[in-house]
């Protein structure tokens, strides 16, 4: 007996079935019959599943005569079904990688439960991903299975098939099936969820339900939508025949009001003439089903008391009202951020006729992001040897936790705000200020960079339309105008920066002051770093950091890092960083070995606490290669990404360690231990000459004893690159016997 039963019904979605069964047939979790059932689709849908079937013996094609609907269609694949537990999906979603592995392992953690809900995560045409808003009610606190009483919040998930898996001898002794009609799905799953005696919950997404640009049949005009009225006739005539679940009918009395008034509410559900006729069919099953006194919470009343009266007339009085309030609202608001702005402006320009404070410093980064980067590193560093300048981060009200608390925090657009850029004389950013800000006689604008570039930037990307996009370059070149300085961490950074950004600033060849802590971390705080993040002991950590595609709208993620894991074994652990311009992780879910970093604020955090660095073009590179720790490139689209964005040199030609060119070939240079070779410290140290020439840990008070305090003379000096000590990675120093800490700075001989 297989483990699984994967049932999924087909009826005219032959652009997407090749997709859908591969999803199934791919996974690396083997047990399982895919029973796949031709609904007589009259596209070329059968034709593929029987060429399946010729392929893969765990394909069970089942072809019925006539088209009976998903329903019996589902019940047609239950009947020919032998597996301990059934798993639905329909043929144009897809399943996850891994996630049947996944679904097993919990079932076995919580004693093989009637049903286990697991997670989805809608895939829009546009190439959009979104996961479920409700994923918080699926977290596996508490007790590993539990009847529907102790959390009832799962009924506030949307009420489909496919996202749970049934343990088929309850689904037999509970004797249900799927009816005919729309809305098939709410008398068998609310039934099941009602009647299990144990429920499981999997916090993973398992499939990723795809949103069609025309939308689902149930989006589509038609008097079918009244089918909803014999659907939740079952519902209560399974509660009706179970007296022991009596307790459950206010709630399902809700939940069909809701339902209904949803229905009648959405914009072309119901044909034209046809919603009178809904709502009295509506008001008699209000009638009918109502249990005194149930609560009804104040946001859905009036909805409730639409199907209550069902007064259709009213109904459309009161919404035209409530639409006419919403409009003058929205005009309203609108007018109120004109003054608003306007006020702004006008407090502006009045700040800037008050003199220039010179105690006073304002820094960001990233677009109001938190205290990071190099602007962060030479705040830290400016309250160390200024402590006499105040100074104020810019931030949005989400990463204010991340400012200090002896720095003051400023919300853009706010009138402290505008007053900082007015009357402070330092700011420093990683980006641009506000193309409104005007440059004061007295001001010093420090443009720290934020990366070594590898990609084109400034003006290079003239001739670059799909990585500039709807760039203003005249408007790049009036923001270089008002920089005085801009940093740099080595002499290809000077000449890219002097080419494609030029203006009448100096470039200050002193490093990244946010590279200062690779230089200066303990082995120490390389452990308890480890520990926080959650790094098994013993285990070799890959920070997995690829950068954004100029050529792809959506997220690419080109490894399989669940399958990486597998083949690498246990002494292996993946950080995976998205790019800030994505919001998905990198990965479908997250385990011990396997663990999504996108949301950590300091990336210097994740690289100390790595033993090596897999990225593709990212600028994190250069900064890696500070800790002289091995880096692994993997550029399977080099091609692609130089045509789109353009680089200045081929990686592949000059890389800081060994390249990668496909999944397979990653996978082996892991396993063969080539990622930390000879060969790769040679290519290494080769791109440590040309690229850390500066960064030597004392970049960010080179910075501030210049730029604040005035010292030019005396400043710091670059320490040679062979006289720098980082620390080594955790993974080198397993089982070996630690020295003392290294210093900073090999020590000077004395003079005889």
């Amino acid at each position: 007996m297989p483990r699984f039963s994967v049932i999924v019904p087909v009826y005219k979605v032959q652009a997407y079935l090749h997709a859908c069964l591969d999803s199934v047939l791919q996974q690396s979790y083997t047990d399982f019959e895919l029973i796949v059932v031709d609904d007589c689709s009259p596209d070329g849908s059968p034709e593929i599943i029987d060429a399946y079937a010729a392929k893969d013996p765990r394909v069970r094609p089942v072809h019925l005569t006539e088209n009976v609907g998903l329903g019996r269609a589902r019940n047609a694949g239950m009947a020919q079904a032998s597996g301990e537990y059934l798993v639905f999906l329909d043929s144009d979603d897809t399943l996850t990688p891994d996630s049947l592995r996944a679904i097993s392992e919990r079932l076995k953690e919580t004693d093989s439960p009637d049903v286990l809900v697991y997670d989805y995560a809608r895939t829009y045409w546009t190439g959009e991903v979104r996961r479920n808003e409700f994923a918080a009610l699926l977290g596996e606190d508490g007790p590993a299975s539990f009847p529907l009483d102790e959390r009832p919040g799962l009924l506030k998930l949307l009420m489909v098939a496919w996202n749970k898996a049934y343990r088929r001898e309850f689904i037999e002794e509970l004797g249900i099936g799927f009816p005919t009609g729309y809305y098939e799905d709410t008398p068998w799953t609310y039934p099941v969820l009602l009647a299990a005696d144990s429920i499981a919950v999997l916090d993973r997404v398992c499939v990723h339900y795809r949103q069609r640009r025309r939308g689902s049949i149930l989006s589509t005009t038609s008097r079918k939508h009244f089918d909803i009225f014999d659907q939740y006739e079952r519902v209560f005539a399974f509660l009706d025949s179970r007296p022991e679940l009596a307790r459950w009918r206010p709630v399902m009395f809700r939940r069909m009001t809701d339902h209904y008034s949803t229905i009648f509410t959405k914009r072309g559900r119901l044909p034209r003439g046809s919603r009178a006729a809904f709502l009295r069919r509506a008001r008699a099953h209000y009638r009918r089903y109502r249990v005194p006194g149930h609560p009804v919470p104040v946001r859905t009343r009036l909805r409730h008391a639409l199907v209550k009266l069902g007064t259709h007339r009213t109904y459309r009085t009161l919404m035209l009202a409530l639409r006419v309030k919403s409009r003058l609202a929205r005009a309203g608001k609108r007018f109120g951020r004109l003054a608003r702005g306007a006020l702004l402006q006008l407090h502006y320009r009045t700040q800037l006729l008050l003199p220039v404070r010179d105690d006073y410093a304002v820094f960001s980064a990233y677009w109001g992001r938190g205290h990071s980067c190099n602007p962060g590193a030479i705040e830290a560093k400016v309250r160390e040897l200024a402590p006499g300048i105040r100074t104020a981060w810019i931030c949005r009200p989400e990463h204010r936790h991340h400012v200090p608390t002896g720095t003051r925090r400023l919300t853009p657009g706010t009138a402290a705000y505008w007053t900082a850029l007015a009357r402070a004389k330092y700011l420093v950013n990683n980006v641009n200020f506000d193309r409104r800000l005007v440059k004061r006689r007295g001001q010093v604008l420090i443009q720290t960079q934020h990366g070594t570039p590898l990609k084109h930037m400034g003006l290079d990307l003239q001739d670059r339309p799909a990585a500039a996009r709807d760039m203003d370059f005249g408007q790049l070149m009036a923001s270089a105008d008002k920089w005085d300085y801009v940093l740099s961490a080595n002499r290809h950074s000077t000449l890219v920066w002097e080419r494609v950004f030029p203006a009448s600033y100096q470039v200050l060849e002193y490093g990244y002051p946010r590279n200062d802590r690779l230089l200066q971390a303990s082995s120490h705080e390389v452990a308890r770093l480890r520990e926080t993040l959650g790094i098994p002991e013993g285990s070799t950590a890959i920070l997995y950091a690829p950068t954004y595609r100029d050529y792809r709208t959506t997220q690419r993620t080109p490894v399989d890092l669940e399958r990486m894991l597998r083949e690498l074994g246990p002494r292996f652990t993946v950080l995976t960083r998205a790019h800030h311009s994505y919001e998905a992780p990198l990965a479908a879910g997250e385990s011990a070995r396997l663990i999504d970093v996108s949301a950590h604020p300091s990336i210097e955090t994740l690289c100390l606490a790595s033993d090596a660095l897999v990225t593709d073009y990212s600028s994190l590179m250069f900064d890696y290669a500070n800790l002289d720790r091995p880096i692994v490139v993997y550029a399977d689209d080099w091609e692609a990404y130089e045509a789109a964005r353009g680089t200045y040199f081929d990686l592949r030609a000059f890389p800081p360690g060994t390249v990668a060119r496909s999944e397979d070939e990653l996978i082996d240079i892991f396993a063969t231990g080539h990622w930390r070779g000879s060969r790769s410290a040679q290519l290494r140290a080769a791109f440590r000459e040309r690229f850390c020439a500066y960064d030597d840990g004392r970049a960010a008070e080179r910075v501030v004893r210049h730029l604040f305090l005035g010292e030019t003379p005396g400043l710091p000096a670059v320490v040679p690159l062979a006289e720098r000590c980082p620390v080594p990675a955790a993974a080198s120093r397993i089982g070996v016997p630690q020295p003392a800490e290294p210093t900073l700075v090999a020590p000077v001989p004395e003079r005889p």
